[in-house]
């Protein structure tokens, strides 16, 4: 396994005295996908905001051999950890550019602009709408917008939240394509994702969370002929 980028060791995340997540351990490999399946209410989202430092957790985060307990959220992105939500927090009363040119910055405006436009070739539909205020876009183009934002802060790692939830399979593919390509380029991605058999299709290495624990993981190959895996997550007509 090559060295990760991120690790998490024993994290837990309480609301109250429910525990979401429960002593949650796993590695993100630097310029691979990692997938994180299970069902609705596994704590799959805890966990991500958890490792973005938008809720208190028990544990231990590294991101980049850092020890991120003191870290907060906005400089976790700095220093180049990025989450896309699965509500996406776009700005809707603002054009598409604007929002983009948010999500840089940070950055000085020569590198916000040079990743704008690596930003526009990746995602044409954006260009095309750049002018339109994002309330006014499609499912599909308001994800776009959602990871193209994230990317002109030029992140090392991109958490990624249901990027297929509530869209038309001909977008999920191109979103699923997407997130391919941005690996190509050396970002590494954990995926969360409801469509276990589309994630598992690009991930190279996946883990299942049940009930806020980790309960199998391995590579995602291996995963995806596991007949309990099949029968619970990739059966036919199966949506969880």
């Amino acid at each position: 396994m090559t060295t990760p980028i991120l690790t998490a060791e024993d994290v837990s995340v309480a609301y109250g005295k429910v525990e979401a997540v429960r002593g949650v351990s796993l590695a993100i490999p630097q310029g691979q996908i990692v997938t994180l399946i299970g069902a609705n209410g596994a704590g799959k989202t805890s966990l991500l905001n958890a490792l973005m430092g938008l809720l208190p957790s028990a544990g231990r985060v590294s991101f980049r051999d850092e020890a991120m307990a003191s870290v907060v959220a906005e400089e976790r992105v700095a220093r180049g950890l990025s989450l896309v939500s699965e509500r996406r927090d776009l700005f809707a009363t603002m054009t598409v550019e604007d929002n983009l040119e948010l999500g840089g910055f940070r950055t000085a405006a020569s590198a916000r602009a040079a990743a704008m436009e690596d930003v526009f070739a990746r995602f044409p539909r954006l260009r095309e709408r750049r002018r339109q205020v994002a309330g006014t876009l499609s499912g599909g183009e308001r994800q776009m917008l959602a990871m193209g934002r994230a990317l002109v802060g030029r992140p090392r790692l991109l958490m990624l939240d249901e990027p297929s939830l509530g869209l038309a399979p001909r977008i999920v593919r191109d979103i699923f394509h997407i997130i391919k390509a941005l690996m190509q380029t050396g970002v590494s991605i954990l995926l969360v994702e409801q469509n276990a058999r589309a994630a598992m299709q690009i991930a190279d290495y996946a883990y299942v969370m049940e009930l806020g624990e980790i309960t199998v993981h391995g590579p995602a190959a291996e995963l995806a002929r596991d007949p309990k895996i099949i029968e619970s997550y990739l059966g036919l007509g199966h949506h969880r």
